[in-house]
């Protein structure tokens, strides 16, 4: 009987020295707006060099930042990761972040890539520039967004709906340069120039000049990347149809725009958090992100890709990512009143 009682101690002994080393077991969570695949490898990158797993939920970042309020401090979520400074400046206003005090993280993130009060940094840049037909579109014709409303591209452009966060952010770059009563004139009659009504996403409208129911487009540089480089021929093919002009290269620049990331007000696994954002900023993932995903780095002299090289250095408009958030609201009202629909 002694020698059974011995042995159940070791063995509750043992269990208990398990379950205590599977509760400290380090981990991070995050609920994420972007897809899987564009996030995943780089977090099994994080996962492999540190030990620490990465737990991911994906969703619509309005869905999201929705269940992180109605969840409160019982949240699981350490991180939230969303795809534009409009979205990241919702967050916000939600109270949905606390500051990240990381000396790594802030020499590697330019101070208007992130917010200003350290709740939330970017980590990949997108541009937002015309796209166009080389063989209806004379590049010298092209000049700026505002040179758009001009009489001359009548019926001939192709962008997505007023209610998508990113043409609402390039918007509201131009309202800060531009004020109010210029960029109200200036969506009236861009809009007049519509081939056909918004629809469809950023490729859609990259096709729309590719097959000829556009001459020109406004979309994100990442969704041409990847129309480049698919597996899918008829993309390759569409893509190859159509070059990329760089906007207002005299004046403040082409829009860009981030993804980033905050820890949340109630999270729980706060050095975790940290560490994977500081690994997020460095080379390595810098690097990966331009790689896979045909974005721009955040972090100043990580190289491009090839085929970012491809498309050439732009000037890109320096203002700050908390302005798109900002001037949301007015650059809405501003599009509905112009009938960009």
């Amino acid at each position: 009987m002694r020698k059974l009682n011995r042995l159940l101690t070791v063995i509750a002994a043992t269990s208990a020295t398990l379950v205590s080393f599977t509760s400290a077991a380090a981990e991070v969570n995050i609920y994420s707006a972007r897809k899987e695949a564009l996030i995943k490898p780089v977090l099994e990158q994080f996962t492999e060099k540190t030990g620490i797993e990465v737990n991911l939920l994906t969703g619509k970042a309005d869905a999201l930042l929705a269940r992180l309020g109605s969840e409160g401090e019982n949240t699981p979520a350490d991180l939230f990761l969303t795809v534009d400074a409009g979205a990241l400046y919702r967050a916000v206003e939600a109270d949905a972040f606390q500051p990240l005090n990381s000396d790594v993280v802030k020499s590697a993130v330019p101070e208007h890539f992130r917010s200003k009060d350290n709740l939330w940094f970017g980590l990949s840049l997108r541009a937002r520039p015309i796209f166009y037909s080389p063989d209806r579109v004379d590049p010298e014709q092209l000049e700026s967004y505002l040179s758009l409303a001009d009489e001359q591209w009548n019926e001939r452009i192709c962008i997505r709906s007023s209610n998508n966060l990113y043409n609402q952010s390039l918007v509201a770059a131009l309202l800060d340069h531009h004020g109010a009563e210029k960029t109200e004139a200036w969506a009236e009659d861009f809009v007049s120039n519509f081939a056909r009504k918004p629809v469809g996403g950023d490729r859609d409208q990259i096709k729309g000049v590719a097959y000829g129911v556009c001459d020109v487009a406004i979309a994100n540089t990442y969704y041409f990347g990847h129309m480049l480089n698919s597996d899918d021929a008829d993309e390759r093919e569409a893509a190859q149809k159509v070059k990329i002009f760089w906007p207002a290269q005299d004046a403040q620049g082409t829009h860009v725009n981030v993804s980033g990331i905050g820890i949340t007000k109630h999270a729980k696994n706060i050095d975790e958090a940290q560490k994977l954002i500081e690994f997020l900023v460095s080379e390595e993932s810098q690097k990966w992100y331009a790689q896979a995903n045909y974005e721009y780095p955040v972090r100043d002299g990580v190289e491009w890709s090839e085929t970012l090289q491809q498309w050439g250095e732009f000037k890109q408009d320096d203002i700050s990512m908390d302005v798109l958030g900002e001037n949301n609201g007015e650059a809405v009202r501003l599009m509905n009143r112009a009938g960009w629909r």
